[in-house]
């Protein structure tokens, strides 16, 4: 978020801080919206390279806005600011966006987190994400950071969950069989020209062949570093899990699509606080028992993979609360939403 230090509220200023960012366009993008900054660390071999590079973005950033006495804050949403004030990126992608989606996509102003992690075969790639659907929930639990919207306390921990919900292509993914069966249902709806490339599926999991990566595209942008960092490293360890079970010949469960929905919906509504459905048991157990027993079982893929001290944000986000439990903790001292806004962008820059 592109913020102004006096109001707090998000600004159209995307178009200026990039011609200060002259020399990193791979790493600092406009998005949809020029009151939204992307930044996007290069491939790196590890967690602790993509920490490294992260801090120094965040904090590059945060120096060019500060010279134009603005801001940058990280979260799911902006807690108070209309969409209607904000300009679309003049960028041909963004334009013909609109021009297809109308008020669905005019109103999307929100702030999510990506993590790619790097593939080695495409049936594999599959594989992983097929059986990334069931870790979904569990991390928009973890990362939900959007209780408020349009200067409303929502009542839900992730509120840019059903926002993005409104888009076409949304959501929980569907399992494809193998890499030839994605090739040619997405080949399909190409020919058919409903979309230009597979790249405008904007599932909350997909393959991505121009990358070679399996994307993980569920989650709230976080405030602090050092919970996007966990999340990474947790992300990777699932991967290196289920890459290991791909390469043993093993099967992937069938878990019922509308049960992977439902519990993605009770991640947005409830974050860390809730219940989710067990799979395979399908019995309720609390969200952060679940997470906590997720985070021992691949705490040793982590150590593998060098991500230890990384996966430790994880911890951090179950003893203190994800993003929406830290922004209605500081809301409720003076019921001050630009405090909100203050405190995200203080907490977004790591020292």
């Amino acid at each position: 978020m592109i913020v102004e230090r006096e109001t707090w509220d998000l600004v159209n200023a995307i178009e200026d801080l990039l011609e200060e960012a002259e020399g990193a366009e791979e790493e600092i993008k406009p998005e949809l919206h020029e009151s939204v900054l992307e930044i996007a660390t290069k491939p790196c071999q590890d967690t602790r390279e993509a920490g490294a590079e992260l801090r120094g973005l965040r904090r590059r950033v945060a120096e060019i806005a500060g010279r134009r006495d603005l801001a940058i804050g990280s979260a799911g949403t902006h807690p108070f600011a209309l969409w209607e004030d904000q300009r679309i990126s003049g960028r041909p992608r963004y334009r013909d966006l609109i021009n297809a989606l109308r008020f669905v996509a005019r109103q999307e102003v929100i702030f999510g987190l990506h993590v790619h992690i790097g593939m080695d075969d495409a049936d594999k790639a599959i594989h992983v994400a097929n059986g990334m659907r069931v870790h979904v929930p569990l991390l928009l639990a973890l990362s939900a950071n959007s209780p408020f919207w349009r200067g409303q306390a929502t009542g839900l921990a992730s509120t840019r969950m059903p926002i993005f919900r409104q888009f076409p292509r949304v959501g929980m993914p569907p399992a494809y069989r193998d890499w030839k069966d994605f090739d040619e249902r997405i080949g399909a709806m190409v020919e058919a020209k409903t979309v230009e490339d597979y790249t405008y599926l904007w599932y909350d999991v997909r393959p991505h062949p121009n990358f070679g990566t399996v994307e993980i595209r569920g989650m709230d942008a976080q405030t602090r570093v050092e919970h996007t960092l966990g999340l990474a490293a947790l992300i990777q360890a699932m991967v290196k899990e289920l890459a290991e079970h791909f390469e043993a010949g093993e099967q992937l469960a069938d878990y019922p699509y509308e049960m992977l929905d439902e519990n993605r919906w009770i991640a947005a509504r409830h974050g860390l606080e809730g219940e989710l459905v067990d799979l395979p048991s399908f019995e309720r157990v609390p969200t952060k028992a679940l997470a906590r027993r997720v985070y021992d079982r691949l705490a040793e893929h982590a150590q593998d993979l060098g991500s230890a001290a990384e996966l430790e944000g994880i911890v951090d986000l179950l003893e203190g609360g994800n993003g929406a439990a830290r922004q209605k903790v500081v809301y409720q001292a003076n019921y001050d939403l630009n405090e909100v806004v203050r405190e995200i962008a203080a907490a977004t820059v790591p020292e």
